[in-house]
């Protein structure tokens, strides 16, 4: 039965054009076994599940915000046709840092119960307060599928038209007893690639000890992603990139 993970990383960002922008910050993020969790509760005391604490998790902050999130992406990938994801579901999030969070993007790794991954969830947010999913059904291992793609439908950045397509690349491999991870998304349009994305990181076991040092190396953290996304856009701004005000179109719940 896996346990929970602290893992400590980068976000790297690349926009390439009409104007050169490039920066990366570290972070921490949670990976959580969503069904070893069933049986084998969060228990530190720095953190806490559904309540306030130094760090925590709600599972409102995830899914429809209601519907507990294991519940939630069983019933979402019956409903796809994916009923073959009945191994352990690794959820990859921001924890909320007193009470605070803002999660661009949090990843579902759904596997089967011999190991390969099955499907991957993105689960996008936008500074609207809006939450739409990428379903990625892989068919294989994520070694033998290599590159995943979906075609862009939701409102981001008002520095980017809903065009274009994702191009999604995992990795995770082992090294002694570290786990590394890469989830790197490229946006490309019908002029090339625009964004060059990626979050990695080294895990830890999640304990009190590694939430001290996550705290002390990052301070606020999650309060410091919201500042740098408005930071980024006025340097955009400034560099007289194109602006795009947000889409009315209703959007479908769900792109695959």
């Amino acid at each position: 039965m896996p346990d929970a993970q602290l893992c400590f990383g980068n976000v790297h960002h690349n926009r390439l054009r009409p104007a050169s922008n490039r920066f990366h910050y570290g972070v921490y993020f949670l990976r959580l076994p969503l069904r070893s969790l069933q049986q084998k509760p969060l228990k530190q005391k720095l953190l806490s599940h559904n309540r306030f604490n130094l760090l925590s998790f709600h599972d409102s902050d995830h899914g429809d915000g209601v519907t507990p999130p294991l519940q939630w992406i069983d019933q979402l990938l019956h409903a796809e046709g994916i009923h073959d994801a009945d191994g352990e579901i690794w959820l990859q999030t921001f924890p909320r840092v007193l009470g605070y969070v803002f999660n661009p993007v949090s990843f579902w790794f759904c596997h089967r119960t011999d190991g390969t991954l099955r499907a991957v969830l993105c689960e996008v947010n936008n500074t609207f307060g809006e939450r739409h999913c990428y379903l990625l059904p892989t068919g294989h291992s994520i070694a033998s599928q290599g590159q995943l793609e979906a075609k862009k439908v939701f409102h981001v950045s008002p520095f980017c038209q809903v065009e274009g397509h994702y191009q999604f690349h995992f990795r995770n491999t082992t090294r002694g007893t570290q786990e590394h991870t890469l989830a790197r998304i490229d946006y490309h349009t019908e002029d090339g690639p625009l964004l060059l994305t990626s979050i990695s990181g080294k895990s830890h076991p999640l304990n009190d000890r590694m939430i001290a040092h996550a705290l002390l190396r990052h301070p606020l953290m999650t309060f410091f992603v919201i500042a740098r996304i408005h930071w980024q856009a006025l340097k955009l701004f400034l560099k007289k990139v194109p602006y795009f005000s947000k889409p009315v179109e209703p959007l479908k719940e769900l792109n695959k």
